[in-house]
């Protein structure tokens, strides 16, 4: 696992972001098009905002995202497909873009088998993956299910999981935040040529900790990421400020 430490968010976001359209050109170079795997929430507003900037062939990459909470209507404010659709489809003009979308006239075995088929065809090229403040990858939060072989699968949200949503501002209190959501499941996330994982900001510190220094564990879902042969982890001074010993731009763990 390589380790990019940046001075502040928005330098992390323009570093994350500029590795990330290097490996989607490099991809269409290739193979003719890209697929990109995008995750959502605070800690990727500024990797989006650069990513959408940077000079891609938009129109050969397809995007997959990873997890949308059951339930929720999509013009919800913590909806993720609203999320995506302000900060990157809305920018950029892809090929195609595959939501997880659990509407009311959708089942949760439908959404995933519908996204199981698709995102089976072929592997992801780069995945823009966040690490919760529990340490979870998606939404799988500890602890996580590191043997589940499907593509995506239906989980329960842990207490600090939907803690953090709140501390976050998507929801004004604990008990709106849903119960279950449906996930990418983390063999799946294993599967990308390229994880790049931008992760600022002072509250995901200590869940940077316990990723870099715990053994593999499913109690520690980000882990798991140090198995992967290509990761990149972009932290800012902040989220990096409980390693030890300190870590310096370009070095490399795991």
């Amino acid at each position: 696992m390589r380790i990019e430490i940046l001075s502040t968010p928005e330098a992390l976001g323009v570093a994350a972001a500029r590795e990330a359209s290097l490996r989607l050109n490099r991809a269409i170079a290739e193979l003719g098009s890209a697929r990109l795997l995008v995750s959502t929430g605070a800690s990727q507003f500024e990797t989006l905002r650069a990513l959408v900037s940077e000079p891609v062939d938009w129109s050969r990459v397809e995007m997959f995202h990873l997890d949308e909470y059951m339930g929720l209507d999509e013009a919800h404010p913590a909806s993720f497909r609203r999320y995506l659709k302000e900060r990157l489809t809305s920018h950029v003009p892809l090929r195609r873009a595959y939501f997880v979308d659990p509407g009311p006239d959708r089942s949760a075995d439908q959404v995933i088998a519908e996204l199981s088929q698709a995102i089976g065809t072929r592997a992801i090229d780069v995945a823009l993956i966040g690490i919760g403040e529990n340490a979870h990858i998606a939404f799988n939060d500890p602890p996580a299910d590191f043997d589940y072989e499907g593509a995506y699968l239906v989980v329960q949200l842990d207490e600090q999981c939907k803690q953090q949503q709140v501390r976050e501002g998507w929801f004004p209190s604990l008990h709106e935040v849903p119960q279950a959501a449906i996930s990418m499941s983390v063999r799946q996330i294993l599967r990308s040529r390229v994880i790049l994982c931008p992760v600022p900001h002072r509250q995901k510190a200590e869940a940077i900790r316990r990723t870099l220094e715990s053994e593999e564990s499913p109690d520690v879902p980000a882990s798991i990421l140090k198995r992967h042969p290509d990761v990149t982890l972009y932290l800012d001074q902040e989220s990096s400020g409980l390693i030890t010993p300190p870590a310096t731009s370009g070095d490399a763990l795991g």
